[in-house]
């Protein structure tokens, strides 16, 4: 019906809640109609959902002083229990079951790791199960924490294989200049061989870690992975539907997705915080893997190898103006990859197999 099977649905803390910080009921309650609808159509859904440290904040009263991270620990422990009761309840009317997997960005650092959450996900959308997904804040420190939901919410998108991610913020997508601004325009359609960071505000949401900017970089790199992205507001009526009908009349900003690329692809391409250290190249081998042929990252055009690292973990790629490239899983440890530095007749440090290149 919607020419799509699998589609992966963030909703932002600012959807969810009213200006006082409490949860917004109606919304979410609606917001749960469109779901159970799209899924009644025969659409499996992801929901990655915010809100938990929101709705734990103005529930209980602190005694004292917390620091941030005691904070966001303690609201989002109230918080997040508070959230899946309302979605059970809100699910349970449609007769649709819902769970609940929390996850850490340390958790999806390793192919095995992230393998075994995949098939959780799969397992729960076989069995007709709506997965609700929400970062662990619990036990998520600032060094592990995702930049929010939305970076969150790529990852997923990408490792279900979902065919669309829908964002929904409290604005109608990404203008041409400040929201405010009665003469900026919403930017319908986005192509990924054009870069509009220029355009985009950098303020952060009331109630969220992330902004639009976030979003932005986020939506490009999952349309790069052959993701259809849509940038929306939560609190338009009927949004979901409207969306996927591709309703002219509904503001919001699609990014047109380049083709599809491999699962080990996906999650190299969203591995950049887990890298274990850095391969510098040459500017010939910079140009070969800038070509359209395929091409492996050979010893040949290596220049340096910085860190310490294992045979299969991630490193950044780094060309010879210092810029970052891409990412990709070694064929060697560093030790050995620094005694191969500028050689020939060796197999490839990185096969384009395992190279995502941004």
């Amino acid at each position: 019906m919607y020419g799509i099977k699998r589609l992966a649905i963030k909703i932002g803390s600012n959807v969810l809640t009213r200006a006082d910080g409490t949860l917004d009921l109606t919304r979410m309650s609606s917001l749960v109609d469109q779901i159970a609808q799209l899924h009644r159509n025969g659409l499996e859904i992801i929901l990655i959902s915010s809100g938990a440290v929101a709705s734990g904040r103005n529930e209980i009263k602190v005694k004292g002083r917390l620091d941030d991270v005691s904070a966001r620990q303690l609201y989002a422990a109230v918080g997040q229990a508070k959230l899946m009761n309302r979605y059970y309840d809100f699910f349970k009317e449609h007769g649709i079951a819902c769970g609940q997997v929390l996850t850490t960005k340390e958790s999806l650092g390793t192919r095995r790791h992230y393998l075994n959450q995949k098939n959780c996900v799969g397992v729960m959308l076989e069995n007709k199960v709506i997965p609700i997904m929400n970062e662990n804040d619990t036990i998520a420190v600032t060094e592990l924490m995702f930049t929010d939901n939305d970076e969150l919410s790529g990852m997923i998108a990408a490792m279900m294989d979902a065919e669309a991610l829908i964002i929904l913020s409290n604005i109608d997508g990404i203008y041409n200049g400040s929201p405010g601004d009665s003469e900026a325009e919403i930017i319908r359609e986005i192509d990924l061989s054009n870069d509009i960071t220029d355009y985009i505000q950098t303020g952060k949401s009331t109630f969220g870690r992330g902004g639009m900017l976030t979003k932005y970089r986020i939506a490009r790199k999952v349309a790069g992975e052959g993701i259809e992205v849509i940038i929306a507001n939560g609190k338009t009526e009927a949004i979901l539907p409207r969306l996927l009908e591709k309703n002219p009349d509904v503001l919001c900003s699609r990014f047109i997705p380049a083709p599809k690329v491999s699962g080990i692809k996906k999650w190299i391409a969203h591995s950049d915080s887990f890298a274990k250290g850095e391969i510098h190249i040459n500017a010939d081998a910079a140009k070969a893997l800038s070509d359209e042929k395929a091409t492996s990252l050979l010893p040949i055009g290596i220049v340096a190898v910085k860190g310490a690292f294992e045979k299969d973990d991630i490193v950044r790629i780094y060309d010879n103006k210092l810029r970052q490239i891409g990412l990709g899983k070694v064929s060697y440890n560093s030790v050995n990859a620094r005694e191969l530095i500028g050689k020939k007749g060796n197999k490839p440090v990185i096969h384009y197999d395992y190279l995502y290149l941004e």
